[in-house]
């Protein structure tokens, strides 16, 4: 298991079938940096209780609306139009690597609210249900997808 959060949601990402099951939790509404921060702390042993849930949300939501969702709305409009035009595909990948970096911030971030947090608590360490949201119910087999990759990172 990587330690860093970093490190462990690269190592996740790049395994077979997560990519998918967090654009599909992605279009429900999850936040993926989110659902790769709960796949850490459970990884970690970390009791998981409201209000560290909370802390989370709080932290990632105005990153996220302010910073990623324009950097990845942005690169979304232009894919289209990318395809036949390489100035503007050159200028997709630059949106994209800032989109990846933002991404990189929050997960750095997150780590820092939570790496404090003692490991092998007693108490639930179900994280990834909770910090799914409302994506959760109708998107069990994507989360169980995540769950089994990040036992094998």
């Amino acid at each position: 298991m990587s330690s860093d959060l970093w490190s462990f949601s690269l190592a996740t990402y790049a395994r077979p079938g997560v990519e998918d099951a967090c654009l599909q939790l992605q279009t429900a509404g999850a936040n993926v940096c989110l659902l790769l921060c709960a796949l850490w702390l459970e990884q970690r042993g970390v009791m998981c209780d409201e209000r560290r849930a909370r802390q989370l949300q709080t932290l990632t939501e105005p990153w996220d609306i302010e910073v990623v969702q324009p950097l990845r709305t942005l690169r979304m409009q232009w894919k289209a139009r990318a395809l036949d035009d390489a100035v503007l595909k050159g200028m997709r990948e630059q949106i994209k690597s800032l989109e990846l970096e933002a991404e990189r911030a929050l997960l750095s971030r997150l780590e820092g609210v939570a790496q404090a947090w003692p490991r092998n608590a007693a108490g639930s360490t179900t994280w990834l249900e909770g910090l799914a949201g409302s994506a959760a119910s109708p998107n069990r087999d994507a989360l169980q997808v995540l769950r089994v990759a990040a036992t094998g990172t």
